[in-house]
């Protein structure tokens, strides 16, 4: 509540206009799309505008400099225009060569070489930016003391064409500010039109690998560019005279009567935009997606993954390939619109409110935190025209450079899939506190686009130096980085967030990685410290591949429960069911049935080992150990078991079957097959199943409040039922993409149909079992 009220003051400022908040009209992203046009058309604008602008008023002012009424000295000519008429040979070079190969166009014309070698002419440009500001002050200062000089700078700022594709055909900068802002611009808007050739061109035209290495080239020395001069870099002059400076930006969902919309948001340092995203074929969603349809949204994103590589490997014509990227962007699009559920809001005085949604606590801090810092100035109120606005977004390089939405579709081909498998963490402590607190972290992984929260130490009360030493098994999905947020936890019942009805934990402090791959896959622990806001937090983690988890392995053991064959255990026991699993369904329904997220949620690693060993030692301290532990970590033990057995509970015989069962289409068939597959399993396996199966079906009947659909579940338990041990997998899983689009998919398909099926009865199918061969 607090933190949300701290959040206020900025935007009063700024939203006096809905337009300043809605940009309506101009459209951020690529200066053109597939079929509006050709982009080399738009290659050979920038040629002209290159020309247009070209050297402009210097040749006049340097002819003058020599005369006994000089306009400006050689000295200022050369620091004002340093660098212009390099640049401008370099793009008359390039607009004299590609224009004839335009105007005699044919699909054996190459052009990739003039791209390739005006990327490697960027070192002009880098001097022209380090140069800027010395060019900058200068200009400003020859406009003040000379009105010749303004009057020509006036004239030049009148003809400057609008950096946005939108209807408006002119605006006015301040005008020395014209004599030096379209030169830089040119690079990002060349990169836009690199982004598009490479649309357009087939994976084997010659021009390819060419476009490829100068839109490589663009993009490294755009990274350059950013990382040299300070990020919130000046964009315009505000209306009291001081530069105007983007502070931050992101994709950010807006809900507005009751559907998602996906914005661009922009935070400079008077004023919040909010861009609007032309051209998202998907529209607005009146309804939240349930968690049934966000899981089936991921599995078609895998498949169509794996089909894409496929087809690139097989060398598949570019279209086919353009087709399932545009599905797979549609899918993605819809994930990231509908998977955020934290809100995020800010308000003005005059009583209007946006609401947006976050995936991550992490994001909500940063731009709290970013918005909060703004407050403390002096900001003067004020609107702005549909111009100015499009003067913001067209003059703030940075922007223009951050014009991809955040899916893996919109990703080169030679970035980093990120990894598939198991990350194990472990928290080990904290130090640097100012004062003793009840302290907590969480863990968060980036997955699809977004990021999600994947554990939760427990809190360590009333104490500076907590101690954690807790180890979690994450599931990674394609994710490149972790991030470690650390809370103190609160109490008061009055603190209460208005948004949410919940109590808001506050954020010590927050930090993030990369997960590179050569780092973090190897067997051994590699700990490192991160730092946040003074606070200091030691953890260490490994990695383990998907192919490389999914592997069972026969085990030797004669005693314990964990690693050995169900059927063993049971006769042993002389039981229907493992006792582990009876005790760990027992405690989740006792006390875990309404814990959101259980069974997904991971439970601490050193605490499901614990009671692994207890298991396995038949020890008589069980049930109490039990009763005190974490729900978490029972669950997790629970999946661990079927996990570790020699072969998967639904048997490595059956599992071609089951796949070629539930792939069938016609109903009655499909039904038959699959209740025959049931009646083929050994007698323990069947009704460990069962009792499993009506559990599961327990555990989604709270899912308004646990959160954990029948879908879910499934998407849980699936692999772990089904996974077909070492030597039967490899006819099946060949590469992680393959093993998590392909198998796995089919895996949660199968365990869903008996989910959603009406209660079968071990009695039932035995009967039946007179009626039907027993052969598969």
């Amino acid at each position: 509540m607090e933190e949300e009220e701290e959040a206020i003051g900025l935007l009063d400022k700024v939203l006096e206009d809905e337009d300043v908040f809605l940009l309506e009209e101009c459209e951020l992203g690529t200066p053109t799309s597939p079929g509006s046009g050709s982009p080399f058309l738009v290659a050979v604008k920038v040629g002209r505008e290159g020309l247009t602008i070209g050297p402009g008023p210097m040749k006049p002012l340097k002819a003058t400099a020599t005369t006994s009424q000089p306009v400006l000295t050689i000295q200022q000519i050369e620091t004002i225009f340093y660098k212009i008429q390099d640049i401008y040979e370099i793009h008359k070079e390039f607009y004299d060569n590609l224009c004839p190969k335009v105007q005699q166009w044919d699909s054996q014309v190459t052009m990739g070489h003039l791209f390739q070698k005006l990327a490697s002419q960027l070192g002009v440009y880098k001097a022209f930016v380090d140069n800027y500001k010395v060019a900058l002050e200068t200009a400003e200062k020859c406009s003040q003391s000379n009105n010749q000089f303004q009057k020509i700078s006036e004239l030049v700022s009148g003809v400057l064409e609008c950096p946005c594709p939108s209807s408006c055909s002119s605006f006015s900068l301040s005008p020395p500010t014209a004599l030096l802002y379209k030169p830089i611009d040119r690079v990002t808007r060349s990169t836009l039109v690199l982004h598009d050739l490479l649309k357009h061109t087939p994976v084997d035209h010659p021009d390819y690998p060419l476009l490829q290495d100068a839109l490589r080239i663009s993009q490294n020395f755009l990274s350059s560019i950013n990382e040299d001069i300070d990020p919130r870099r000046t964009a315009v002059t505000t209306p009291k005279g001081e530069t105007r400076q983007l502070v931050k930006d992101g994709f950010l969902v807006e809900v507005s009567e009751s559907s998602r919309k996906l914005r661009h948001v922009f935070l400079f340092t008077d004023v919040l935009l909010c861009a609007k995203l032309k051209n998202t074929s998907a529209g607005p969603q009146v309804h939240p997606f349930p968690d049934h349809e966000l899981e089936d949204m991921k599995m078609k994103i895998s498949a169509l993954k794996s089909e894409i590589q496929k087809e690139k490997a097989n060398k598949g014509q570019s279209r086919a390939i353009e087709r399932l990227k545009k599905k797979m962007f549609e899918n993605e699009f819809l994930l990231l619109l509908n998977s955020p559920t934290i809100p995020f809001r800010i308000h003005n005085r005059n009583g209007k409110s946006y609401l947006f949604l976050l995936s991550s606590d992490y994001e909500r801090s940063e731009w709290r935190e970013a918005i909060q810092k703004l407050q403390k100035k002096d900001l003067q109120a004020f609107v702005l025209s549909s111009v100015e606005l499009q003067v913001l977004t067209g003059s703030c390089f940075k922007l223009r450079t951050v014009h991809n939405i955040p899916v893996t579709s919109n990703k080169d081909d030679d970035e980093s899939p990120g990894l598939y498998g198991f990350l194990h963490v472990i928290v080990h402590s904290a130090k640097g506190f100012k004062q003793s607190a009840n302290l907590y972290c969480t863990l968060e992984v980036d997955s699809f686009g977004y990021f999600v929260s994947k554990a939760k130490t427990r809190v360590f009360r009333d104490t500076a130096e907590p101690k954690w030493d807790e180890e979690f098994e994450i599931e990674l999905e394609g994710s490149q980085s972790l991030r470690i947020l650390c809370y103190e936890k609160c109490y008061d019942k009055t603190k209460v967030n208005k948004d949410n009805n919940e109590i808001v934990d506050k954020i010590m402090g927050k930090g993030q990685i990369q997960l590179d791959p050569q780092t973090v896959e190897t067997k051994n622990w590699h700990t490192d410290v991160i730092e946040m806001n003074g606070i200091k937090v030691e953890f260490s983690m490994k990695f383990t591949s998907r192919d490389m988890s999914l592997k069972r392995t026969p085990s030797k053991k004669q005693t314990g429960v964990f690693g050995v064959k169900i059927s063993v255990v049971t006769k042993r026991e002389r039981s229907k069911v493992p006792y582990i699993v009876r005790q760990c369904v027992e405690e989740v329904e006792k006390r875990g049935i309404e814990e959101v997220g259980i069974y997904r949620i991971s439970g601490v690693a050193t605490d499901i080992q614990a009671l692994k060993a207890v298991f396995d030692a038949n020890n008589k301290d069980i049930l109490l150990m039990l009763s005190d532990m974490d729900i978490n970590a029972i669950a997790g033990t629970l999946k661990l078991y079927f996990r570790e057995l020699p072969e998967p509970l639904l048997t490595d015989r059956l599992y071609p079957a089951f796949m070629e069962g539930i792939a069938l289409s016609d109903p009655a068939a499909k039904e038959n097959c699959m209740m025959h597959l049931l009646r083929s399993l050994p007698d323990p396996n069947l009704i460990t199943f069962l009792f499993l199966l009506e559990h599961l079906k327990r555990v989604a009947e709270k899912e308004p409040i646990n959160k954990m659909s029948l879908h879910n579940l499934a998407t849980v338990f699936g692999p772990t039922l089904l996974r077909p041990s070492e030597v039967e997998s490899k006819a099946h899983l060949t590469s992680a993409a393959d093993i998590w689009s392909h198998d796995v998919m089919a895996q949660v398909q199968v365990l869903l149909y008996y989910l959603q099926h009406p209660p079968i009865s071990f009695a039932e199918l035995k009967r039946n079992t007179l009626y039907f061969s027993t052969d598969v």
